[in-house]
C-alpha cells in the first residue's frame, strides 16, 4: 500500500480485501453449488452498491467499507463473475482463463491494465494438485508483460505484475532475496 497514492489507499485497500474474501470463499467451497449461492449474494450486493448503496444490509463490515469507498461505482460484480468462473472451471484452459480474468479485473478496478500474470499466480494458489498449479505457472510465464508505461505511475501494480512473473518463472518456488531486490528496484526506480 505504500506504493499506492495516499488518497486512493482506502478504496484500493477495501477492493483487495473484497478480492481476499472472494478467494477465501473459493478455498472454503466444498460444494460448487454452495459456493455459487454465496457468490450470487455478493454479486447482488455489488449491483446494489452501484445502484442503491443506501439499501445495502447492515452488519457486514466489508459491505460497510465497500460502501464508503465504492458507492455508486460499477464493476465489482465482474470480480465476482471471475471468481465464479474459477469455481466452476473443470480443465486447465478454463482455469487459466478464469484466473487471468480475475487478475485483469482486479488490476483494472485498481487503476491499471494487466493483471493476467498475477491472476494466474492467484489461481495456482487455489489448486490442490501440483500439476494444475504448474499449468497456471506455465500460463503466467507465457503471458507477455504489459508495457511499463501502461501502469501510468501505478508502481504498486507494476510491482505485483513483475513479482508474479518472477514467481511463475520459478514454478512457484520462492527466492525471497531476489524477489525483495526486484520489488525494491521497482519501488525505487519504477523499473
Amino acid at each position: 500500500m505504500v506504493a499506492v497514492p495516499r488518497e486512493e489507499r482506502p478504496a484500493i485497500a477495501v477492493l483487495w480485501a473484497f478480492a481476499e474474501r472472494l478467494t477465501k470463499l473459493l478455498q472454503d467451497a466444498r460444494e460448487p453449488l454452495i459456493g455459487q449461492i454465496k457468490l450470487a449474494w455478493w454479486r447482488d450486493m455489488m449491483a446494489m452498491l452501484a445502484k442503491d448503496p443506501a439499501a445495502l444490509p447492515k452488519g457486514e463490515p466489508l459491505l460497510a467499507e465497500l460502501q464508503a469507498g465504492w458507492a455508486g461505482r460499477s464493476g465489482l460484480d465482474a470480480l465476482v463473475d471471475a471468481a465464479e468462473a474459477m469455481l466452476l472451471a473443470e480443465d486447465g484452459a478454463t482455469r487459466g482463463e478464469a484466473s487471468a480474468a480475475f487478475g485483469e479485473t482486479l488490476f483494472g478496478l485498481s487503476g491499471a491494465p494487466g493483471g493476467a500474470r498475477w491472476g494466474m499466480l492467484w489461481g495456482a494458489g487455489l489448486q490442490e494438485g501440483a500439476e494444475e498449479a504448474r499449468q497456471l505457472f506455465s500460463g503466467a510465464r507465457n503471458r507477455q508483460a504489459p508495457p511499463r508505461v501502461s501502469f501510468r505511475g501505478n508502481k504498486a501494480l507494476l510491482m505485483l505484475d513483475r513479482w508474479a512473473a518472477m514467481i511463475a518463472a520459478n514454478d512457484g518456488e520462492r527466492h525471497w532475496r531476489s524477489e525483495g531486490l526486484l520489488l525494491f528496484r521497482i519501488g525505487l526506480l519504477g523499473r
